[in-house]
């Protein structure tokens, strides 16, 4: 076996252990009627996010250039849609065959009449 496969066993097993073990703190805590469970949840997903960022600090140490490439090309994404919401924008409000113009939008019946109430008329036989 090579050194990578028996570092990728043992890291599987730490992990199984470690699954294992917050079963067993949730499923105590649960039934001491604590809450802690959202704790233990919570502490997980921290703990996750902590090592992600530690991760992506590390690639990027290593990678600027990526990082750069990266943010240039979400930059022309965004700058893209900026581009094309103003051209809907702008032509929503040309005119439609040279004279008529679009009504603006409304949401649903926004703008629709006010109800009035109608009176009743005294009848006239008597």
């Amino acid at each position: 076996m090579s050194k990578l496969t028996i570092i990728s066993d043992r890291a599987l097993e730490l992990a199984e252990h470690a699954g294992a073990g917050l079963r067993q703190a949730g499923s105590s805590l649960r039934d001491a009627g604590i809450g802690a469970e959202q704790w233990i949840k919570t502490g997980a997903a921290l703990g996750a996010a902590k090592a992600g960022f530690n991760v992506a600090r590390g690639t990027v140490r290593r990678h600027p250039v990526a990082l750069a490439a990266a943010a240039a090309v979400v930059g022309a994404g965004v700058l893209a849609y900026v581009l094309y919401r103003k051209k809907r924008e702008r032509d929503l409000q040309q005119p439609i065959d040279g004279q008529s113009e679009r009504l603006p939008r409304s949401n649903g019946n926004a703008t629709t009449r006010a109800r009035t109430t109608r009176t009743r008329r005294p009848s006239t036989t008597a």
